[in-house]
């Protein structure tokens, strides 16, 4: 932890500089506490104050100047760089100034935060004046540049800033006019150039500590910096919306939420550590047991905050001691119907209030993909990802599933919790409860009140007991700016059909946007458009789950996503690759899909043909190129582009892959039929990727091993299941266990896909029968035999399903059910005695592994 220096007191305006040489303090510990008050005759500053390489002088109480400074300091830390921050001026005692003035004899390198009042502050002058004359010093102008840091400007009052704290500023504190000149004179004309802001916190940041980096000597720290930098700019799924209209009053409310009032209440919640502090906080640990919680053993501290916050220990069922609020704590939630708008209001926050934080971190919210996407984090934020296959403790035995599996979740909530902020965004969350194990998923998340802020998007009226912010509909003047976008030359008749179509819509966002790319790209005339959305006969569907009701209760959307759907088909006839692509998405993990997979799932789908009587000012305005003029790739990317243009799919920031909204997937699974949910096996095998294409794998598991779906099942030939077992479902588990220490989800595809080779076993054994007793009939009637079923393939099954057993086994002894994994291994040994012999290496090595146990 970084030593720093700063207090509420302010030392009166005509005190004069401190002493060099302070009297002789206590002798302090390294943690910044004071020994039992033996006298020294000299000064004796703490090992950690000795070795401090950057000394980061502030001044002032302002929210966003603390905010930086905490996070400059943190950021420091973290790349090995120690640091001492100070507020000279809040120093109460001679020990608290002798420890920043060692500090500062020590530092290789001074950074020094210079703001509109520094210069009358004689603490900041004093240490700007020391590193200037040791030419250490790296001034950084915080809400200030460069160029208004003139002395003649500052003492004349000429600019804005300075009509105000302008003047002569050495007066206050005593000082002379030579030596204060002297140091703004040094400052401006710095070589380095460092102006923050509040839309550039993230960067300057950045900049710094890369060049300190150099500075110093640390080749490392540049490139750690490089590699934050380029993550930073790609981890949000979606490219800024450039369309995006309204939400400035939610937008407002959300920073308002997060933040607190910025110029005052912002303030406490934001700490530097001092020796004083530190020792405070060491005493309130020690004492006052009712806010820490001891977990059980081998379990890590549970906080358990004060009563006007959130409890969070183990029986957490739901009990809440506060009114449902926690705006102040850096947590929001925005709830809304499907469809109006919470991921794209989620999105441009982002965006608007990015440069506040390290990084977005930008996480899906599915049940069944919820815990695996917030595990993904870990090396995302840096964390060796081979330090999950630990699995023991300190202590003796090995560790439990559970314990594992908060150990995990530990390693993301330690990288959120060092200081430095980050902003958790959990989009389109389903439920409190985790699918795998039904855990609260509030243990999975950061301290709430933390740096890290929390950001959630949700169909739920209430998500942990939080008042959310209720997303309404648009206005009638933003449907209206939404749908025109730039053209202006609309005659009345044209509005009051945008209106008649608005008002049909419900000003739905995506039906809107998707009128505006009608009238975009196609050129369509909105007269034109109302007379084609109107004559589309409605199909009356089967809507029985409460997901679809924004279909059910909005009948003109489901015919506009018609209209769309046929003017895909007829551009892109005879392969209506476009509309099968958006059928297919529906059997995805809902996440972003690689173009090149939608397009195998695809095309080896029924050609279906439709009659279709369209305006030829369709085909004109998207070309349609015949399958034999172009190859496959130039295929997939016309069909991604025409979904694109029409809004039926958004672009990702990861290139060549699209993404689809929640009710394009709810339509199309109307028109899917369930038998085409194999087409996705067919995609997997041919480009499926275990770093890349997780998600989607274990969505084929869920399809394949017939758990957690309630629709749609595969069915696959024995052969193409033991190599999508072999090739996918084992080293997809083995990845789960070992790297994101995520036991029960890994441990039950194992099991399923264990019984389906099992299933497939009893039908060999049953062929084989049923053959025998054939042949036997054939032989006394003199026919001649078949031949028997495939043994290499029996063989082969029976094989693999003993791996998944000795790996089953392997996963129990490490988390200490040892009858489970004993009785696994005597199954899987018997097997392999029967299929191989005693004497075979397999069986050989497997009983050698049991006798070890």
């Amino acid at each position: 932890m970084a030593s720093s220096c700063s207090s509420c007191t302010f030392q009166s305006a005509s005190q004069t500089l401190p002493s060099p040489s302070p009297p002789p303090p206590p002798v302090i510990h390294a943690e910044g506490g004071s020994s039992n008050q033996t006298p020294s005759s000299t000064f004796s500053p703490s090992p950690r104050v000795k070795s401090c390489d950057v000394y980061i002088g502030f001044a002032g109480r302002r929210p966003l100047l603390r905010r930086f400074v905490k996070w400059l300091q943190a950021e420091l830390e973290t790349q090995g760089v120690r640091c001492f921050a100070s507020d000279r001026r809040g120093c109460r005692d001679a020990l608290a100034h002798g420890v920043a003035r060692a500090a500062m004899e020590a530092a290789a390198v001074g950074l020094i935060i210079v703001t509109e009042k520094s210069l009358s502050n004689p603490y900041s002058v004093e240490e700007m004046r020391w590193f200037l004359e040791c030419k250490r010093l790296i001034p950084i102008f915080f809400e200030l540049i460069q160029q208004d840091c003139f002395a003649r400007d500052i003492i004349e009052r000429r600019g804005e800033v300075w009509e105000k704290h302008g003047g002569q500023l050495w007066t206050p504190y005593g000082g002379i006019e030579e030596e204060w000149r002297a140091v703004v004179n040094g400052i401006s004309r710095s070589p380095v150039k460092l102006e923050v802001n509040s839309s550039n916190f993230r960067d300057i940041i950045f900049d710094i500590v890369s060049l300190l980096g150099v500075v110093l000597g640390r080749r490392s720290i540049v490139e750690k910096v490089q590699r934050w930098r380029e993550m930073a700019g790609k981890n949000l799924p979606f490219p800024r919306n450039p369309n995006f209209v309204g939400r400035k009053a939610e937008l407002t409310k959300l920073k308002m939420i997060l933040f607190g009032d910025i110029e005052s209440n912002l303030e406490r919640c934001i700490e530097i550590e001092t020796p004083e502090t530190c020792k405070k906080h060491t005493n309130l640990t020690s004492k006052s047991s009712n806010r820490i919680v001891k977990g059980s053993k081998g379990k890590n501290p549970l906080w358990k905050e004060s009563d006007e916050e959130l409890e969070m220990h183990d029986n957490w069922p739901g009990r809440y001691r506060s009114r449902p609020s926690s705006f102040s704590k850096g947590v929001a939630c925005v709830h809304g119907p499907t469809g109006i708008g919470k991921t794209e209001l989620l999105l441009e926050f982002a965006y608007q209030i990015s440069q506040s934080y390290k990084m977005v971190l930008w996480v899906g919210g599915e049940s069944k993909y919820l815990r695996q996407n917030y595990l993904n984090l870990l090396p995302l934020l840096g964390v060796d990802v081979v330090m999950g296959m630990e699995t023991c403790s300190q202590r003796n035995g090995p560790r439990s599933f559970e314990e594992m599996e908060e150990d995990a979740i530990a390693k993301v909530q330690k990288e959120l919790m060092r200081g430095i902020p980050f902003l958790l965004v959990i989009d389109n969350l389903e439920s409190e409860k985790d699918w795998w194990d039904g855990r609260n998923i509030i243990k999975f998340l950061p301290r709430f009140g933390s740096d890290t802020h929390i950001l959630i998007s949700s169909c739920l009226p209430q998500v942990f007991n939080l008042k959310p912010l209720n997303l309404s509909y648009l206005s009638s003047a933003e449907a209206m700016m939404l749908m025109k976008g730039k053209n202006t030359k609309l005659t009345i008749e044209d509005v009051n059909a945008l209106r008649i179509i608005e008002e049909n819509l419900g000003r739905n966002p995506l039906g809107l946007s998707i009128v505006r790319a009608l009238l975009s790209e196609l050129s369509m005339d909105p007269r034109a458009l109302l007379v084609s959305i109107t004559q589309m006969p409605y199909r009356e569907r089967v809507w029985n789950k409460k997901e679809d009701l924004v279909l059910k209760h909005n009948p003109v959307l489901v015919q506009l996503l018609d209209l769309c759907f046929n003017i895909l088909d007829d551009v892109n006839k005879p392969s209506r690759l476009a509309t099968r692509m958006v059928e297919m998405s529906n059997w995805f993990a809902p996440s972003m899909i690689p173009i090149s997979m939608l397009r195998i799932a695809a095309s080896t789908l029924p050609v279906k043909h439709r009659h279709m009587n369209f305006w030829n000012i369709c085909r004109r305005a998207i070309p349609c190129t015949a399958v034999g003029e172009s190859d496959v790739s130039m295929l997939e990317d016309e069909a991604a582009t025409d979904l694109l243009r029409l809004s039926i799919a958004r672009s990702t920031t990861k290139k060549g892959y699209i993404c689809f909204h929640k009710i394009v997937k709810l339509y199309a699974r109307k028109g899917s039929n369930d038998t085409n949910a194999v087409m996705i096996i067919k995609a997997i095998e041919d480009e499926g990727n275990l770093l890349q294409h997780a998600n989607h794998i274990w969505a084929a598991c869920f399809l394949l091993f017939r758990f957690g779906v309630d629709r749609g099942a595969v069915d696959l030939p024995p052969r193409r299941l033991l190599c999508f077992i072999r090739s996918f479902a084992l080293p997809l588990a083995l990845f789960t266990f070992k790297v994101l220490s995520h036991c029960n989800a890994s441990l039950e595809l194992l099991r399923a896909a264990t019984e389906a080779l099992e299933a497939i076993e009893d039908s060999f054994v049953t062929a084989v029968s049923n053959v025998q007793k054939r042949n036997m009939c054939f032989h006394i009637l003199g026919f001649q035999t078949s031949t028997d079923p495939d043994s290499i393939l029996y063989r082969n099954i029976v094989d693999m399903r003993t791996i998944l057993l000795e790996t089953r086994a392997k996963f129990m002894l490490q988390g200490g059910c040892y009858e489970i994994g004993e009785e696994l291994y005597r199954t899987t040994l018997s097997i392999r005695e029967v299929i191989h012999g005693h004497e075979h290496p397999q069986t050989c090595a497997l009983l050698d592994s049991c006798n070890n146990m």
